[in-house]
């Protein structure tokens, strides 16, 4: 899994940012932005061990990824949750659970749902986004 970003110069600043995850960064270079992204990325995820890889695209693009995709789906997850300004238990609502600790579990990283899953539950935090999977052209 990896979320796309891009890094580009706004005055004498370069902005980094990571639409998906409704984040952005600054810094004095290219170089230094990514670094931030990731070091922004860790900090968020706020796991022991957690690490994240920044590919450098062309232009202004990047892309973040980890082996831990359990982390980067509860990032996307509570991030996007707290986007739409919902509460736990709105979103147990939204999916009929009878406990917030339901979607809980995705959302701590306890639980990994599948893809069908992964779509009820975005659709739930971001009814009124649509996400959009794209396959990388980035090479590793």
């Amino acid at each position: 899994m990896r979320f796309y970003g891009s890094a580009y110069r706004d005055g004498r600043f370069w902005l980094a940012e990571i639409p998906i995850l409704d984040t952005m960064t600054q810094a004095h270079t290219r170089k230094e932005a990514l670094a931030m992204v990731e070091n922004l990325l860790v900090t968020l995820a706020n796991r022991p061990g957690f690490t994240v890889d920044v590919h450098a695209g062309k232009n202004d693009q990047f892309e973040i990824s980890s082996p831990d995709t359990r982390t980067m789906t509860s990032l996307l997850l509570r991030r996007q949750r707290e986007r739409s300004g919902l509460s736990l238990a709105e979103v147990a609502d939204r999916l009929g659970a009878k406990s917030r600790n339901t979607y809980a579990r995705y959302e701590q990283g306890i639980s990994a749902p599948t893809l069908e899953k992964l779509n009820e539950l975005l659709n739930a935090v971001s009814p009124d986004r649509d996400l959009v999977l794209q396959q990388s052209s980035l090479t590793q």
